[in-house]
């Protein structure tokens, strides 16, 4: 076979130009040809002279050429039809590896994979290759991932908007144990499944004033600005599963208006002449920039202004008609605010309506209303951004002016409605006046927007209850629950392949995208061949991922142990310290030889988190668990029976490898402080059993697999609050518990850190004396439970079953459960078929 196609074939480079000749290889031959031209005219090299790196992009490209004709057969068919669409606004997505999940959405795996081997090439060694996209960082990127995955599944009409980050969050790597950060360049070697529209870009303004002027007898306002950048859009295209539909995750790129000044560069100021570049680069550099300082924080705002406004503008004047009346824009358009990142495109919306189309106000401020719906995720009264209003008359002094103008008018409302309630109307008010005069950006998109909904049963109520109290009362009908979910297709099917099968070998395929179907797996349960095969997939998981680990870090997991796995955001509430406090404990029990080491469970430990640069507690507490992991695993008297494994830069990858595995699922954050969680949803549909607190989504996951399938511990929320109330003293707990004392005393001493008493002492102090997430108050409980976890483990066929019951009562976790739940309660979007 040649491996270089006709040369005398004309081949247009630009994939809009390309899409529309391009036959789908829906066949071997087929992919083959058109892989051996991409990697030709593409690539600039044939088959004998390619390295693994070129057939890698020819391959990528060759899947993005099939997607492409689809992606724009999409596009024409929603603009015949006018539909309604999504355009869900979040700051990240943590989307994974593109090349598995595109080749399984749209049924190329096995042609792909024939194709490749009649070209010499093993897939398996390209999968390697592929280098995950650094725009997110935890849960909420993770959320947005799964939600466009099933809008495409549902054929709904969407457009995922976000920034496109040149280093992402950053790839995390450990000296001496603690967490060092390092940029994630990966756009290194390019990234071959999006692709950049410069004759679209949008031009963002900042800073400067504004002035009123008459408009043939109405007084307008203008905004002035001092500099703008330019937001050039990058396209990725995501497939439904098997159904041919592609929708778009357009994400934005900062550049400069005027990237190079000549005159300056030839008077010899090199630096300077490239000055412009360099400042508007800057906004789309990393996600989430360290915002201690206040450059920091401007810089974030300048993120969240510069991707709504682009995309706000993009969907107005691109996807919208030309002569599209905008009175009937809630009729084409959702904005979904995933969390208050986006909520600066409140104001800006109303800005383009009011000062570029001449809308009168209370027009402007109807259609806004419509447009917009809010998710909160959070119950973390910090975690409800707020900015400073000196920094936001700075940069965005128009929007300013129009959020002052919402607040006026919002509180003339409270006062219609519960008169002239002083506390109450300072409560209320989208402008905060303590610490600092600022603006409450959660209190506006409440005001603002169509529909609020929490991310889990609790969550939501407690919303309603607690943290947006008064604006529910005074708009209960806005206020909703969409409990989270997870894409069975990432998180199964190319995760768990063994598990898939075995579910596809008992159910049959539709549970791919009907995922209450895996109820028709209790019955197995009780067949003891099922239970069976079932183990073997979970001890076949746990050998993938020793091989993974070993290769990738050196460490051995070893199949026969509990694999005990704590992977999330390292944040104090989600309370890692309470794991490491339970592996102090069990260490403490042998190094003090009051337990024999033979009788203690075999557990590995893995833990996977990055903490923010800025959050030195966090930082603390990863130092902590990679030095405990590192006296556990070396001491000779554990007898093996205990590791701690904490491999660096967790990300999607490397939890598609961690979670088959798993036995136990930790998720044990402090009752009423967790919005939802989505990990624990990925670890029951893959048959761990969860310890855990009632909070979050634990509270719908423990009513459906059932309380002999979960392990309960902690206080309730209630009971957090009546024990803060009494006045919550830690070291109280400290001197009545000896194991607790036993374990921090441990710590203190300097067991974990070479005799040298002081590395730790912050953490040991911030317990004793501080603990507002109350890890000592829950110690005792939790270590009941993980007795209770020992005990259970003992009968392996009896936590089997438990492990495929949690798999069977898991379907409602499907993100496609979530689509249809906002699209019923909030969007009203229907499919495009």
């Amino acid at each position: 076979m040649s491996d270089i196609v006709n040369p005398g074939a004309a081949r247009p480079t630009h994939p809009l130009a390309l899409a529309p000749v391009v036959s789908p290889p829906s066949s071997v031959d087929g992919f083959v040809k058109q892989f051996l031209t991409n990697l030709n005219f593409d690539q600039g090299v044939s088959l004998s002279e390619s390295d693994a790196n070129d057939q890698y992009l020819a391959l990528a490209g060759t899947v993005r050429d099939y997607l492409m004709a689809r992606w724009l057969e999409d596009q024409a068919r929603q603009n015949e039809q006018q539909s309604k669409t999504v355009c869900y606004l979040s700051a990240e997505y943590l989307l994974g590896r593109q090349l598995d999940n595109n080749l399984l959405a749209a049924r190329l795996t096995d042609i792909a994979t024939d194709a490749l081997a009649q070209c010499g090439i093993d897939i398996n060694d390209l999968r390697e290759l592929e280098v995950e996209p650094g725009l997110g960082n935890g849960g909420l990127g993770r959320l947005a991932a799964c939600f466009i995955d099933s809008l495409a599944t549902m054929s709904v009409p969407n457009i995922g908007y976000g920034i496109r980050y040149e280093y992402g969050i950053f790839r995390q790597t450990f000296v001496d144990g603690e967490q060092v950060e390092q940029p994630d360049a990966w756009l290194r070697m390019g990234s071959p499944w999006d692709f950049p529209h410069p004759e679209a870009a949008q031009t963002i303004s900042f800073g400067g004033r504004t002035e009123t002027y008459d408009d043939n007898g109405t007084e307008r306002t203008r905004w002035i600005p001092d500099w703008s950048v330019l937001a050039v859009p990058y396209n990725m295209m995501v497939p439904g599963y098997h159904n041919g539909r592609v929708n778009t995750l357009r994400l934005w790129r900062a550049v400069a208006t005027n990237a190079f000044d000549l005159r300056i560069f030839n008077s010899g100021d090199y630096e300077e002449s490239v000055r412009a570049q360099t400042f508007a680069e800057n906004i789309s550099k990393v996600l989430y920039p360290e915002d201690s300082t206040p450059q920091g924080k401007e810089l974030r705002l300048q993120q969240q202004y510069f991707f709504v406004s682009a995309s706000i503008r993009d969907f107005i004047d691109t996807v919208l008609p030309a002569d599209y009346d905008l009175t009937k824009l809630p009729d084409r358009v959702i904005f979904q605010l995933n969390d208050t990142h986006p909520v600066i495109g409140v104001p800006e919306l109303m800005r383009v309506l009011i000062d570029e189309k001449g809308m009168e106000w209370d027009d402007a401020w109807a259609i806004t209303q419509q447009c917009f719906a809010y998710t909160c995720h959070t119950l973390l009264p910090e975690a409800l951004e707020v900015w400073p209003v000196d920094l936001l008359g700075r940069l965005l002094p128009r929007h300013l002016e129009i959020i002052y103008r919402i607040n006026e008018e919002f509180l003339e409302e409270v006062r219609e409605r519960f008169g002239d309630d002083m506390l109450r109307i300072r409560n209320m008010s989208i402008i905060g006046e303590h610490p600092y005069r600022s603006v409450r950006m959660a209190y506006l998109a409440t005001v603002a927007g169509a529909k609020v909904n929490g991310v889990a049963e609790l969550h939501s109520q407690l919303l309603r209850d607690k943290v947006l109290h008064d604006f529910a009362e005074m708009y209960p009908d806005k206020f909703t629950n969409v409990t989270n979910g997870i894409t069975p297709r990432r998180f199964i099917r190319l995760a768990n392949p063994s598990l898939a099968e075995l579910i596809t070998e008992a159910l049959g395929a539709g549970w791919t995208i009907d995922l209450e179907r895996l109820r028709g797996l209790e019955a197995l349960a009780e067949d003891p061949e099922f239970r069976e095969r079932f183990g073997a997939v979970k001890a076949a998981n746990k050998r993938r991922l020793n091989e993974v680990l070993f290769q990738r870090d050196g460490v051995h997991v070893d199949e026969t142990h509990m694999l005990d796995v704590m992977v999330k955001r390292l944040h104090e509430y989600k309370r890692q310290m309470l794991k490491v406090l339970h592996i102090v404990t069990l260490y403490d029990g042998i190094a003090s030889g009051r337990v024999a080491a033979a009788d203690v469970t075999p557990r590995t430990f893995i833990f996977g988190a990055k903490a923010a640069p800025g959050y030195a507690m966090a930082k603390r507490i990863i130092h902590l668990i990679n030095a405990v992991g590192s006296v556990v695993n070396n001491d000779p008297r554990v007898e093996g029976r205990l590791k701690v494994i904490f491999p660096p830069n967790y990300n999607v990858t490397l939890a598609e490898k961690v979670i088959p595995a798993a036995d136990l699922s930790e998720q044990i954050s402090l009752a009423g402080k967790e919005a939802s969680g989505t990990g624990n949803m990925k670890f029951a549909l893959n048959g761990a059993l969860t310890i855990g607190t009632d909070d979050g989504a634990n509270v719908e996951i423990r009513q459906l697999v059932g309380d002999d399938n979960f392990f309960l511990f902690g206080m309730t929320e209630p009971e957090v609050e009546v024990l803060w109330a009494q006045g919550y003293t830690p070291a109280d707990f400290y001197q009545a518990h000896a194991g607790l004392r036993g374990a921090l005393d441990l710590i203190s001493s300097g067991a974990f850190s070479e005799g040298d008493r002081s590395v730790f002492e912050p953490v040991v102090s911030n317990l004793l004396y501080d603990d507002r997430f109350m890890v000592l108050a829950d110690y005792a409980s939790y270590i009941a439970a993980q007795e209770r976890v020992d005990a259970a483990y003992a009968d392996q066929d009896a936590w089997t079953k438990s492990a495929i019951l949690n798999v069977a009562r898991s379907g409602f976790f499907s993100s496609d459960r979530s689509m249809r739940d906002y699209i019923d309660r909030i969007w009203h979007t229907p499919p495009v078929l």
